[in-house]
């Protein structure tokens, strides 16, 4: 099986998770799992994908619809002549599973991870943009949509026909410990007694970071010890920070930069609640899940396909976009309410067993491929 990554491995995260649990899978099934992405994986990231049946390889720009990655996709199935591929992050529109069935591909399998802007509605497409679809991915066994939201879109279109669509959720594993929460905090220089919320997130605008920024100077008029732990990088780091210090909440805030294992390194352990407010359409929402694992509580918008993934006034609350006062309460409520947290956090626990597990969401999509 091949499986293409439109992205860089630079750390362990849901894209990684996903693609080692698969080679497991495949090995225990005595198949070969060749994984592609951007650039290849480097340092701990390799060690983490490493197994006896796996393979590396790279296809740059896979999202781009050209002649050069398609020609570079097709010396990858030369190399590794595949009964199964499966496409991620390449863009919904590619030659490739033309390609693969040229090379000889059995089975062509394509998930749909996008997220859409801000007010995003799904409308059908001109007649010729929708032959020109079906044409293209005539040869597509299945479209797997990450979430109801995504299908819902995907189907508006009407670039394809339903019956080959499938939802399989994401998954987050169940089965990692999460890393010392103390201990993040002590290296982080966050004090032991604050009350920490954070947001694991590019540091771009459609995340709504500074919406967080403004609801952070309002919880902090009510919650002194409130602290805020923002993770990631974005070309607006910098930016953000400036803001922070401009409305004296230097000290209220750690800017993590990329954290390597968030789950491993004990960031949400460390986190008393965590947000998730973007302002775009969401496809998913892979840090929610993460945080459900840990047991912590939510504060999210109630975009694309956030909704279906926190319940409202159970596992934490939904927000409007861009609502910093809103934010703001719900922030208050669950910081000065530590029995309520807990019961959250707990409830958020049981919906990821439920429906988030990456073990049963894998088992799905085994016999997607046909595997028994």
């Amino acid at each position: 099986m091949v499986s293409v990554f439109g992205i860089r491995p630079s750390r362990i995260g849901g894209t990684e998770l996903f693609a080692r649990e698969l080679s497991l899978r495949l090995a225990a099934r005595n198949w070969e799992s060749v994984l592609c992405f951007d650039c290849p994986p480097e340092g701990a990231v390799r060690q983490f994908l490493e197994a006896p049946n796996t393979t590396f390889d790279v296809l740059h720009d896979a999202w781009k619809f050209a002649a050069q990655p398609a020609k570079d996709f097709a010396a990858i199935l030369k190399r590794h002549p595949a009964d199964l591929l499966h496409l991620h992050y390449t863009g919904f529109l590619s030659p490739y599973p033309w390609v693969a069935r040229w090379r000889g591909v059995k089975k062509v399998f394509f998930t749909d991870h996008s997220s859409h802007p801000e007010g995003y509605v799904a409308v059908r497409r001109p007649a010729w943009k929708r032959l020109l679809a079906r044409a293209l991915n005539l040869p597509l066994n299945c479209v797997v949509s990450i979430s109801d939201y995504n299908q819902r879109c995907l189907l508006g279109r009407d670039l394809i026909d339903a019956s080959r669509v499938r939802r399989i959720y994401n998954g987050v594993d169940l089965r990692t410990p999460h890393g010392d929460g103390r201990e993040f905090r002590q290296r982080h220089g966050i004090p032991a007694d604050a009350l920490v919320v954070a947001q694991v997130s590019w540091m771009i605008p459609e995340k709504g970071i500074a919406d967080l920024i403004e609801a952070a100077r309002i919880v902090l008029d009510d919650v002194p010890k409130a602290h805020f732990l923002l993770a990631g990088e974005g070309r607006h780091r910098q930016q953000y920070m400036q803001t922070a210090r401009e409305l004296g909440l230097e000290t209220s805030f750690t800017w993590t930069g990329q954290v390597h294992n968030p789950v491993a390194e004990g960031l949400y352990t460390a986190a008393d609640v965590v947000c998730q407010v973007s302002r775009w359409e969401e496809g998913f929402g892979w840090v929610i899940t993460e945080a459900m694992a840990a047991e912590r509580p939510l504060v999210a918008t109630r975009v694309g396909g956030i909704p279906e993934i926190v319940t409202d006034g159970e596992t934490g609350f939904l927000v409007p976009r861009r609502a910093p006062a809103e934010i703001a309460q719900r922030l208050v409520q669950l910081l000065q309410d530590s029995a309520l947290r807990a019961r959250m956090g707990a409830a958020g626990r049981l919906a990821a067993e439920r429906k988030f597990d990456l073990a049963g969401n894998l088992d799905s999509l085994m016999r997607a491929y046909g595997f028994e």
